[in-house]
């Protein structure tokens, strides 16, 4: 049944598409943030289609205002980045409000048949790769004739999708640990978790908790998971120290009551798995092995990329997708941009931005099976260590060029572990001079035949608005400091 009246926390984009979509179907819906601007942005937004017959009302307030609804209120939606501890939330739950995030209200209206015959959902998440799988698996389902569409945090909103003009069958949606600890009941018809490492620990509190929000992509028909990742495998285990269990979930290695486990590997795949064997994907998940698709050519190169193709492919085998559509996906597959694009080649140096490269994890991936590395760093570390990035790159570092707010404990780490590599700190706070001063000093230590590469390990808002914004600046000042032109 349809709640009457749901109060939507947040008035930036997450919630502009939840008060579209519940008004679109009847529901009142208010908005709380305490940015006047933020909720006038709102209610222009949609004022469009809010005069539309049936579609209810939307008003929005200020925060104390919302708590004084409460009794008139049936639902809290809130949206993803909007922390457990907001006073907001924590109150509405004391008041015996379900609090929900945007993804999971999606879920349940599209569930319940509000937008016609339900979608089939598969999800992706992961520390890192989230992105890349979610377009490659998007491009599976595409060559074989599905009308499916990349949502979440890729692409297209999930509301967008649902509400939209043209019929979507098939949601492949990018979700992030905040998208899924706000979704309780989330059961996508597959799941991907691709790994896990330390991340966003400020907002989950413990890594237990954070991968305890990760797993619940597991919980439905088809459960895959890259086996090759430590944490992962220990979670799959139930171990104490990264299981769901430890925050009151249990995920099982081998779903019960008919429900399939996959896992993806870069060696050769036993039963039940998808791998690699003779520089061919190969689907061991069947009767016998499947010969897929090339695992060499892949955009982006080298093991990160491997990876998120074999998970792409063990989705897409799941959903029965031929091998044919899976090569052809695969080969006419381009990494997006600040995601490993080689933004610059001169003088047999290439300049490549990882800026979406946010935290340790995702810093090694990307450098991982690259020699002579000038690695550019810094921004945000929220509170990952460092050591063990440090030992992992320092034997394919020639130096290191550091920026941003945590840049000094990356230099100490590098100092302390890794003593024979290069460092120069930049201690500029103006983002384009910072990233000019970046790059002139990245040039200055790089050797022909090696790489500069941005893969920060660090989120980016100390400095930029954001990683594209630290991606395209690097671009620019890579171009501009080595007086060539490049990719745009």
């Amino acid at each position: 049944m349809l709640p009457g009246h749901v109060l939507v926390a947040g008035a930036g984009v997450s919630g502009a598409g939840a008060a579209r979509l519940l008004s679109g179907i009847g529901v009142t819906v208010t908005v709380a943030d305490d940015d006047a601007s933020a909720r006038e942005r709102l209610l222009a937004s949609i004022d469009d289609v809010a005069s539309q017959p049936g579609r209810a009302q939307v008003r929005a307030c200020g925060l104390d205002e919302a708590r004084s609804r409460f009794a008139d209120v049936d639902l809290v939606v809130t949206s993803p980045g909007w922390r457990p501890d907001s006073a907001l939330l924590v109150a509405a739950a004391e008041a015996g409000l379900d609090v929900i995030g945007d993804v999971e209200m999606a879920w349940r209206l599209d569930r319940a048949g509000h937008f016609g015959a339900p979608r089939r959902w598969l999800a992706v998440t992961g520390t890192n790769g989230k992105t890349t799988t979610t377009g490659m698996l998007a491009a599976c389902m595409q060559a074989a004739g599905e009308r499916a569409v990349a949502v979440g945090n890729i692409g297209v909103a999930v509301a967008d999708a649902l509400d939209g003009a043209e019929r979507v069958d098939v949601l492949v949606a990018e979700l992030s640990s905040f998208q899924l600890h706000w979704a309780p009941t989330l059961t996508p018809d597959a799941g991907v978790l691709l790994n896990l490492a330390d991340d966003h620990l400020d907002w989950h509190g413990s890594f237990a908790a954070y991968a305890a929000s990760k797993a619940r992509v597991l919980r439905g028909p088809v459960a895959v998971a890259g086996v090759d990742d430590a944490h992962v495998r220990e979670l799959l285990a139930g171990d104490a120290g990264a299981s769901p269990a430890a925050a009151g979930e249990t995920v099982h290695a081998a779903p019960a009551d008919g429900h399939r486990f996959i896992g993806f590997t870069l060696g050769e795949p036993a039963l039940g798995q998808v791998g690699v064997v003779d520089g061919r994907i190969v689907d061991h998940t069947g009767a016998g092995p499947v010969d897929v698709a090339p695992a060499e050519g892949i955009d982006p190169p080298g093991p990160a990329g491997v990876l998120d193709a074999l998970a792409a492919t063990a989705m897409a085998r799941s959903q029965g997708v031929a091998p044919a559509a899976i090569a052809e996906a695969l080969a006419g597959f381009h990494v997006a941009r600040h995601r490993g694009q080689t933004v610059l080649v001169t003088d047999d140096v290439r300049w490549v931005d990882n800026s979406k490269a946010t935290n340790p994890h995702a810093a090694v991936a990307a450098l991982k099976g690259v020699d002579r590395v000038v690695w550019i760093a810094g921004g945000q570390l929220k509170g990952a260590h460092v050591d063990d990035m440090v030992a992992a790159l320092a034997p394919h570092l020639d130096a290191a060029v550091l920026l941003g707010v945590d840049r000094a404990i990356l230099a100490e780490a590098l100092h302390r572990l890794a003593p024979q590599v290069p460092v120069e700190t930049v201690e500029t706070t103006d983002p384009e001079a910072a990233m000019t001063e970046v790059c002139q000093a990245a040039a200055r230590h790089a050797r022909r035949g090696g790489t500069v590469a941005l893969a920060p390990a660090a989120a980016s808002l100390d400095m930029y608005t954001g990683m594209s914004q630290r991606g395209d600046l690097f671009a620019a000042a890579a171009r501009e400091v080595t007086g060539k032109d490049g990719p745009r």
